[in-house]
């Protein structure tokens, strides 16, 4: 049987990706004039898909707004810092979470009936469908990063109102928002400090 050592697997990924996805990736809020081409964020989310959830539930759910109409309807949703820096970025993308997400579990994790665990538990639905959309939307900016492309994560908006807007069946509830595009990295702050491995972590 083949190992993964014998395979070459254990080697890390280079320094260079390490930095764009990492070191030198930075949260941008100011935006170059450059269009987001639609196979661009289809690349993307490929990417961010095979990133591990629970039981592979997959409920994250993504809605890519693109034009001036998109941003006017969310615009007023936005806390007042947000407002320019989304109207101006290429992309913004809504991550979101399906309410109904175990219905495709027979499909997507066929080895045992998780649909079961799911059915009239709102709270377990919830509780699951946060946490790994959450996870999904992580794995997305990474998946953006890695692809050339540069990342503005927000809170600071009404969910309520982004849920009405978009999301009036109630199927789907926003988690957070992202915008996206080629960041003019010229309106920059200075990175802001990390904890140490010392302050954050605990070896048990």
């Amino acid at each position: 049987m083949e190992t993964r050592e014998a395979a070459g697997r254990l080697d890390k990924i280079s320094e260079e990706a390490l930095d764009r996805i990492f070191r030198e990736a930075r949260t941008h809020t100011a935006w170059l004039d450059r269009a987001v081409p639609v196979q661009v964020l289809r690349e993307v989310y490929e990417l961010a898909r095979m990133g591990p959830t629970s039981a592979n539930s997959s409920p994250g759910r993504f809605v890519f707004i693109t034009t001036t109409a998109g941003k006017n309807r969310l615009l007023p949703a936005l806390a007042p810092g947000n407002v320019e820096k989304t109207r101006l970025a290429p992309v913004t993308a809504l991550i979101a979470w399906e309410t109904e997400f175990y219905e495709n579990l027979p499909r997507l994790f066929p080895q045992a009936d998780m649909r079961a665990y799911f059915v009239g538990n709102k709270a377990l639905i919830e509780e699951t469908a946060f946490r790994n959309s959450s996870l999904q939307g992580a794995y997305f900016i990474l998946a953006a990063r890695a692809l050339g492309l540069d990342c503005g994560p927000m809170s600071g908006f009404d969910a309520g109102k982004v849920n009405a807007e978009f999301f009036p069946d109630g199927k789907l509830k926003v988690n957070f928002l992202c915008n996206l595009g080629y960041g003019d990295g010229s309106k920059l702050y200075p990175r802001n400090p990390r904890l140490t491995f010392e302050e954050a972590c605990l070896v048990i």
